[in-house]
């Protein structure tokens, strides 16, 4: 367990309560108004290191059956004055020629920066316009990049009002615990709903499960990223964000007595012009999520009440919880098969753990090793339907579907098409 010099107060009883009340209003509840909504909610731009104008990515996006996105620039927001040189290498030869194509002399804008020629780039409320409608929409997102030490801390930040500076921190829970309330302030100032998660946890192996444990409120992280260098399997020193994200939740549940963390898949695209395993690409990961109509606080509201998947390819037609049992349906593809697996921890728990060392067996600082039984694979299903009914001794039960059909354009060798549904507890329904 948690050394208990590090542990904060526990949340109170109303707040899971509520929590609950939230899950069984929406998840698995009558369909027959909700719709299922894709969308990608981390990418990047000109406006900070992609390598394409907004409007192209948005487009792509969209006429790759995405309804939302949330273009998610480095501590910035896409509005004001900002320039982009257009003589380099990429955005001479392939960006400015595919986007003056596209959208014409008329709408992009030239001109020249200290002699040097350069584009302005649209503002979110400029293009917006071109591409918004009953079937798409965009976000006013930003990724908050922030640190402690040379540790990488980043943080997503959707549906924003203002740009939220990085607040720094004395620790690296500190850090990821300021920039939390930093997001829940504004949203609470501006009565705006806020999505706010983790990215990459093991970008940079800046994170241990035992960090992202002792952060109040903490919601959603990235299960799955598609960038080519933020380590979603892990290494041998280093444990998969899968397996983080199951120790964290039980000790979340099991100890805590807090909601569960949920879990998002993202492209964490910057590359739009080559695609190869070594560009970070879209296409890679997104969530699917039920809500009532496509609207910033519907799209919030489902997310925050556990109602989605995430996916790196894998299409669920229907995630039901009802009577204590998880039951998933998928989308089949002709010729291809489907595993479900259902993971969850029993109670009592192992507790039991023991720290990584090194040659010399010194410590290191990355996540403990645990138990099989945290985390540990309840049952196996083959098909395009698998249900798990519960016995009551589950701290919370998961799915994960894994495709016989390789990813395309994997980061991974031997990476297949996978979806994630979301931790659900016994007797939350």
């Amino acid at each position: 367990m948690l050394n208990p010099r590090l542990r904060l107060s526990f949340v109170s009883s109303i707040s899971v309560l509520v929590w609950l009340h939230s899950l069984t209003s929406v998840f698995g509840a009558a369909t027959a108004t909700n719709q299922w909504f894709k969308g990608n909610l981390h990418t990047h731009s000109f406006w900070s290191d992609g390598d394409d104008f907004p409007e192209m990515i948005t487009e792509w996006y969209k006429t790759n059956d995405y309804h939302f996105l949330g273009i998610s620039d480095h501590n910035i927001l896409q509005e004001g004055t900002k320039w982009v040189v257009a003589t380099n290498k990429t955005r001479a030869r392939e960006a400015l020629p595919n986007y003056l194509q596209r959208f014409g002399s008329n709408w992009v804008e030239q001109g020249e920066q200290k002699g040097v020629a350069a584009v302005r780039l649209k503002t979110l409320d400029e293009y917006r316009k071109l591409f918004e409608d009953e079937r798409f929409l965009l976000l006013k997102s930003e990724e908050t990049s922030d640190k402690f030490s040379r540790w990488p801390l980043h943080f997503i930040n959707s549906n924003l009002r203002e740009l939220i500076q990085p607040p720094g921190g004395t620790s690296i829970v500190d850090v990821v615990q300021r920039n939390f309330d930093a997001a829940a302030e504004q949203s609470k100032r501006t009565g705006e709903p806020i999505l706010h998660h983790l990215a990459h946890p093991n970008f940079g192996w800046a994170l241990t499960a035992e960090d992202i444990i002792q952060v109040r409120s903490e919601k959603f992280f990235e299960v799955h990223n598609g960038h080519d260098a933020v380590n979603n399997e892990g290494d041998k020193l280093h444990v998969s964000t899968e397996r983080m994200w199951d120790i964290i939740n039980t000790h979340r549940i099991g100890e805590r007595k807090d909601p569960p963390l949920l879990g998002l898949a993202v492209d964490d695209a910057h590359h739009y012009h080559k695609f190869s395993p070594k560009n970070a690409n879209p296409g890679r990961g997104w969530v699917v999520v039920r809500a009532a109509e496509l609207k910033p606080a519907a799209i919030i509201r489902a997310l925050e009440a556990g109602d989605f998947y995430a996916s790196s390819g894998v299409r669920i037609s229907d995630v039901i919880w009802k009577g204590n049992k998880l039951t998933v349906r998928i989308e089949p593809e002709a010729g291809v098969t489907y595993t479900t697996q259902f993971i969850g921890t029993r109670a009592p728990v192992n507790w039991a753990s023991k720290p990584v060392t090194d040659a010399k067996g010194h410590p290191l600082g990355v996540t403990r090793r645990y138990s099989s039984s945290i985390g540990a694979v309840l049952s196996v299903q083959i098909g395009s339907s698998a249900s798990y009914e519960c016995r009551g001794d589950e701290l919370y039960v998961r799915a994960c579907v894994i495709s016989s059909k390789p990813k395309k354009n994997a980061v991974a060798k031997g990476d297949w098409e996978k979806a994630w549904t979301q931790p659900v507890q016994p007797g939350s329904r």
